[in-house]
């Protein structure tokens, strides 16, 4: 098809402009990074903490599961009838670059910001859980207190095992969970004040 003496079926300039694209263009989400296998077998890692940790779970540090478990933990929240979204960016960022800081002059070999915001982020699939039953029942009595205390826990558990598997501190686990545990606490508490 040729009009005005451009040829839109080649690979020039208009065929960006097209719904063809160019021929040796990948698909837009892995030019993005977004994977879903990985977002699925992260996620799973996490729900299942209890299982061994490989360390080469965290070998690509996307970002892409830790926004959307972010986004949909302050949908859920904003549903409850609490708009947090500042806040949960702004205790995220503080708490990455914290305990950035910590495991760093813990660990020998350190970590990068962004394994440690993809670890955080992915970890933070329980509080998410948690702010999703805020919409359906209260979180102000016993059950409440239960099930954000089983949240904190199971994050923090998950976050420390996934940082010592990747770190190799295997005797640290206590003192990577106990930052961990106070990070997601203040997420708990968004949830449930």
């Amino acid at each position: 098809m040729q009009s005005a003496g451009f040829d839109y079926s080649s690979g020039s300039f208009w065929s960006a402009f097209g719904t063809g694209g160019f021929a040796d263009e990948p698909p837009l989400l892995e030019e993005l990074g977004i994977n879903f296998e990985h977002i699925k077998t992260k996620s799973l890692a996490v729900l299942n903490p209890f299982r061994i940790v490989p360390d080469t779970i965290m070998d690509d540090a996307d970002l892409a599961g830790p926004l959307l478990f972010m986004l949909l933990f302050g949908v859920f929240l904003m549903l409850s009838g609490k708009v947090h979204f500042g806040y949960i960016y702004g205790v995220g960022l503080l708490g990455v670059v914290s305990i950035f800081l910590i495991l760093n002059l813990m660990s020998g070999n350190g970590i990068d910001w962004s394994r440690t915001a993809s670890v955080l982020g992915y970890c933070l699939l329980p509080m998410v859980m948690l702010s999703g039953f805020s919409v359906v029942l209260p979180l102000g009595g016993f059950v409440g207190l239960v099930l954000t205390v089983v949240s904190i826990l199971w994050c923090s558990f998950s976050s420390s095992g996934m940082f010592t598997s990747v770190l190799h501190m295997s005797e640290q686990r206590f003192l990577v969970a106990y930052p961990v545990g106070l990070f997601y606490a203040s997420f708990a508490l968004m949830t449930v004040f």
